[in-house]
C-alpha cells in the first residue's frame, strides 16, 4: 500500500466528504477522465480505491467474526460466575475446577480482543488512502467540455473591428515605458523577472478598471468582498490547487511560520503552511468552509479585488514578455455558491459580466469553449475570453486569455465542509398519529455548487487597451469613454514633457 505524509493541519481544518461511493461505482468512468485531462499519475486511481475497499470490506467481515467470538467468550464467562458454588463439601474441588475454566476463557477473550485490535489497526490506514487517492481525482468533465486539446469558438465581441496594419505595431512594453506607464527595469532588480511597477496614469488606470469591474458586477447582482491574499496550504488544495502542476512545475509561493529567533520551516515548527493566494477564488471558497448555509440564501454571488502571486510566470518569450505573465497582479474574481442543478445561472450571469465589460471597453474579443486539457482540477466546465493583441499576431494569430468562468459543482464544497440545509418534505400524516406529529421530514445534507470567473485581470487588459488604443499617428493611447469617469476625466495618455 502506498504511504503518504499527512499535512500539519490546524484543528479548524475542515474534514472532506468526498462521494467515495460514486468512484467505486464507476471507476472506468473516473479512469477516462484522468486520461482525457491527462492527469496521468492519477489514471489508476479509481481501481486501487475499488480494490482498497475490497481490502476493507474483508477486515471487516474478520472483525464481525471476531466480536461475535468476543461476545460467546463474554458470556461463557459471565456464565462460569454465576455457577459458581458458595458452599458444600466439595466446594474447594469445585472451584479449582471452575477457575481453571475461568482462567481459559479469560486468556480466550484476551486473544479475540488483541486480533480485533489488529483488525482495526489495520483499517484506518485503508480508509485514509482511499481518502487520499480520492481527494487528488478531478472533477468529471461535462458533456459541453470538447475532448482533446482544441478549444471550440462559441462566439466573438466587438468581432467588427479591424486589427492595426501591421507595420504600424509597437507592443505595450514600448508603449508603456515611454509614456512613463511602466517600469520593468527597477522591478528587475528589486524583485527579480516577472515584476513590474505601475507608473503615473498607468497606476490610475489599474484603479479605474477595478472600480469599473466593480461597479458592473454590482450592477448584476454581486456583492462586494475583499479577501485575504494569503490562505492556508489545505484550503488552496481543496479548491484543486496544488503546489506543483501535472508538469511538475511550482504554481504557488509557500510561506514558511517561524517562531521569534528561530529560521526553521513550517513542518519543524508544527505549524500548518501557508500559501500567497493564486487568485480571490481560494479564500472566497473557503469563506464559507465548515458552514451550514441557509437555502434561502442562495446563488449567493460576490465579487471582489485581491492582489494575485504565481509562481510560474513560465519561459521567457513571447509569450511571457511584459505584463502578459507576471507573478504578481490585480485582479477582480467573481464567486458564487449555487444549488446542485442551479450552477449554469450564475455561469451566464459571470460570461454576462465579464462581455459587458469586454465590450464597453472596445476590445476585440473571441470567447472559447476550452478543451478536457485545459480544465483544471476542480472545474467540469470552463469558457475563456481571448483579446486580441496586436503584437502578439505571430503567436496564436494575436489572441491572448483575459477572462475565464469555470462550473466546480460539489468539489470545493465537498473538500470544504460546505453544507446547505436539507430542505423539509412534506409526508402524509396517518390517522393514529399523536397530535402535534410534524408532517415533515429532512433530506440528507446537501453540498453546494460553486461557480467561479475573472470580472478582469488587470495587467493583461491594461496591455490589450495599450496596444488596442495606441495611435501612431498622434503619439498617444485612446482611454475607452467607460473609464474617463474612473480616470478623473483624463482621455488620453502621451508621452511625458522631458
Amino acid at each position: 500500500m502506498e504511504h503518504f505524509r499527512d499535512p500539519i493541519l490546524p484543528s479548524i481544518a475542515p474534514k472532506p466528504a468526498i462521494n467515495i461511493k460514486h468512484i467505486r461505482e464507476n471507476p472506468d468512468l473516473y479512469k477516462k477522465t484522468c486520461i482525457d485531462r491527462n492527469y496521468q499519475s492519477q489514471k489508476d486511481h479509481p481501481q486501487k480505491i475499488l480494490q482498497l475497499f475490497n481490502d476493507w470490506k474483508e477486515l471487516q467481515r474478520n472483525a464481525l467474526d471476531l466480536r461475535k467470538a468476543k461476545n460467546r467468550v463474554h458470556s461463557r464467562i459471565l456464565q462460569g460466575q454465576a455457577l459458581r458454588p458458595s458452599n458444600g463439601p466439595d466446594l474447594s474441588r469445585q472451584n479449582e475446577s471452575l477457575s481453571e475454566d475461568y482462567r481459559s476463557l479469560v486468556a480466550e477473550a484476551k486473544r479475540v480482543k488483541d486480533e480485533c485490535s489488529k483488525v482495526e489497526f489495520q483499517e484506518a490506514p485503508l480508509l485514509d488512502e482511499i481518502e487520499h487517492l480520492a481527494t487528488g481525482l478531478p472533477n468529471l468533465t461535462s458533456d459541453e467540455t470538447p475532448v482533446g486539446v482544441e478549444p471550440e469558438i462559441v462566439g466573438f465581441i466587438n468581432k467588427e473591428l479591424k486589427p492595426p496594419i501591421p507595420r504600424a505595431i509597437r507592443d505595450h512594453i514600448s508603449i508603456g515605458t515611454d509614456c512613463g506607464l511602466l517600469d520593468f527595469a527597477g522591478a528587475a532588480t528589486t524583485s527579480g523577472w516577472g515584476w513590474y511597477y505601475l507608473k503615473n496614469e498607468g497606476a490610475l488606470l489599474e484603479q479605474a478598471l477595478v472600480q469599473y469591474a466593480l461597479h458592473v458586477a454590482m450592477t448584476h447582482g454581486f456583492s462586494v468582498v475583499t479577501p485575504p491574499s494569503m490562505v492556508y496550504s489545505h484550503i488552496a488544495a481543496a479548491c484543486g490547487y496544488q503546489p506543483r502542476d501535472q508538469g511538475g512545475e511550482q504554481q504557488s509561493y509557500i510561506i514558511a511560520q517561524q517562531s521569534s529567533g528561530e529560521a526553521s520551516n513550517a513542518n519543524k515548527e508544527g505549524k500548518p503552511e501557508l500559501t500567497l493566494a493564486g487568485t480571490a477564488e481560494i479564500p472566497f471558497a473557503g469563506m464559507k468552509a465548515n458552514t451550514m448555509m441557509d437555502r434561502n440564501e442562495l446563488p449567493l454571488q460576490i465579487v471582489g479585488p485581491s492582489r494575485c502571486y504565481r509562481a510560474e510566470a513560465g519561459a521567457r518569450g513571447l509569450d511571457t514578455k511584459g505584463l502578459y505573465r507576471v507573478h504578481e497582479f490585480t485582479k477582480v474574481e467573481m464567486f458564487a455558491w449555487t444549488l446542485k442543478g442551479n450552477e449554469h445561472v450564475a455561469f451566464k450571469a459571470m460570461l454576462g459580466v465579464q462581455k459587458h465589460i469586454l465590450n464597453s471597453l472596445g476590445l476585440r474579443c473571441r470567447i472559447l469553449e476550452m478543451p478536457s486539457t485545459d480544465l483544471g482540477a476542480s472545474a467540469v466546465r470552463k469558457v475563456d475570453i481571448e483579446a486580441f493583441f496586436p503584437s502578439r499576431q505571430s503567436k496564436n494569430d494575436g489572441w491572448g486569455e483575459v477572462t475565464s468562468t469555470s462550473i466546480c459543482t460539489d468539489y470545493q464544497t465537498r473538500r470544504l465542509n460546505t453544507r446547505v440545509k436539507p430542505a423539509p418534505r412534506r409526508v402524509p400524516v396517518p390517522d393514529w398519529a399523536p397530535d402535534g406529529k410534524k408532517s415533515s421530514v429532512e433530506d440528507k445534507t446537501e453540498f453546494p455548487s460553486t461557480v467561479n470567473g475573472t470580472a478582469l485581470a488587470v495587467p493583461r487588459v491594461l496591455a490589450a487597451i495599450i496596444e488596442n488604443g495606441w495611435s501612431e499617428e498622434h503619439q498617444c493611447i485612446r482611454i475607452p469613454h467607460v473609464l474617463h469617469h474612473w480616470m478623473h476625466g483624463i482621455q488620453h495618455i502621451g508621452k511625458p514633457h522631458r
